[in-house]
């Protein structure tokens, strides 16, 4: 059986390794699963809008070249009559880190997550939700911040369009401290953006293992 932690990340998605990413244009990462804390990037190239990868292509409008990924996972219990102590990681939160929120103002950031077979997951508390949107400030913050509704965090189906449902996620801004990257300096042109999926646990609750790739998209 293969394991998760064997070799390092690249378009097969293998390891827990991590490459540093130069993105022309777009924005747009390659996600390989599953560890407490996954990091991965891959490098893309633009041409017509596409961004192509070794295992597909996705679009993206940018803001800024050089950003990456990183899921925090936890351990959720899902005990069987089998197997009291059986159980999964399940996704906690999707980083976008190294993020320029200065070149970025008054975008829309959106994250999605795709499985093996390229179905899109579902990241809210009903099946129609694929992505995760906020709105940014018009002028960057000082400060760390955050909060669903400071941030017009919303739920988006495969296409974009806004699904009504009660919000369960939250959005975590961070411009001071270390990035859960690197570990660099965290700073208005170098902050991390922390989607939360579901902090009471009881709707989302994605197995790290079937998440195969992670998008990041900035629109108008």
């Amino acid at each position: 059986m293969n394991s998760p932690l064997s070799g390092s990340v690249r378009s097969d998605f293998g390891g827990v390794g991590r490459h540093k990413t130069r993105i022309l244009f777009g924005t747009a990462i390659l996600a390989s699963i599953p560890l407490i804390l996954s990091t991965f990037a891959a490098s893309v190239t633009v041409g017509t809008g596409n961004l192509e990868f070794g295992q597909g292509s996705q679009q993206a409008v940018a803001c800024d070249g050089n950003v990456f990924v990183a899921l925090g996972e936890e351990w959720h219990g899902a005990p069987t009559a089998e197997d009291s102590s059986a159980g999964y990681f399940r996704v906690r939160s999707v980083t976008v880190s190294n993020f320029n929120l200065e070149s970025c103002v008054d975008k829309k950031l959106r994250i999605r997550m795709i499985n093996g077979t390229s179905e899109e997951l579902v990241l809210g508390p009903t099946t129609d939700i694929k992505v995760l949107q906020i709105k940014l400030p018009a002028a960057a913050p000082t400060s760390n911040t955050g909060g669903a509704a400071e941030f017009g965090l919303s739920y988006l189906n495969g296409i974009g369009q806004l699904v009504s449902s009660p919000v369960i996620a939250d959005i975590a801004v961070s411009v001071s401290g270390t990035s859960v990257y690197d570990g660099t300096a965290l700073s208005a042109q170098n902050a991390d953006v922390t989607f939360f999926l579901d902090p009471t646990k009881a709707s989302v609750n994605i197995d790290g293992q079937i998440v195969r790739r992670a998008t990041v998209e900035t629109v108008n």
